[in-house]
């Protein structure tokens, strides 16, 4: 004779399906914070990329000076940023070259001997000089004279009075 008897299903206790749905429920969420904390990380990563491309683009002047006429009014602003090594000179006045004349700017550091760094571009109300960090580290004062056309010659000093000299000061970034 066969037994024809079912298998008796296992009765599940009440209290543990309401466990099983807690826990699916958390893991959900848990999934989510996940999911959303890596995607808040990539944004903040992605943010701060994008932020410092922007401030390598942002000129950073290191180096400023308001060079004075002998009346003491500014007449050239200069400034220079680190990262074009451009030495920048803004005209503040309307003083222009005569056609045979070229403005000279020079390191007047040590007056007795000054050093030329370059001859400014006729009639231009901003001129650019290339320049290097390293020269400009050991400038203290700088001084424009009128020399003739295409500046001093080679080992010459400056046509004196200077048109225009002060301070070149370096400032923190």
């Amino acid at each position: 004779m066969t037994d024809t008897t079912l298998p008796t299903p296992e009765v599940i206790p009440p209290y543990t399906t309401g466990w099983r749905l807690v826990s699916i429920i958390l893991l959900v969420i848990l999934a989510v914070a996940a999911a959303s904390g890596v995607g808040m990380y990539e944004m903040f990563n992605a943010q701060i990329g994008h932020l410092q491309t922007k401030l390598k683009n942002v000129p950073q002047t290191k180096y400023i000076a308001v060079l004075l006429d002998g009346k003491q009014a500014p007449g050239v602003l200069v400034t220079f940023d680190p990262q074009d090594g451009l030495l920048m000179l803004q005209r503040l006045t309307d003083i222009k070259e005569g056609p045979d004349d070229s403005m000279q700017l020079w390191d007047n550091s040590d007056s007795a001997r000054p050093v030329p760094l370059g001859v400014l571009t006729p009639k231009l109300k901003t001129a650019q000089l290339p320049m290097t960090e390293k020269t400009l580290s050991k400038v203290t004062q700088l001084a424009i004279s009128v020399e003739n056309r295409g500046g001093a010659e080679a080992g010459r000093p400056p046509l004196l009075p200077y048109l225009y000299s002060g301070a070149l000061i370096q400032k923190a970034l």
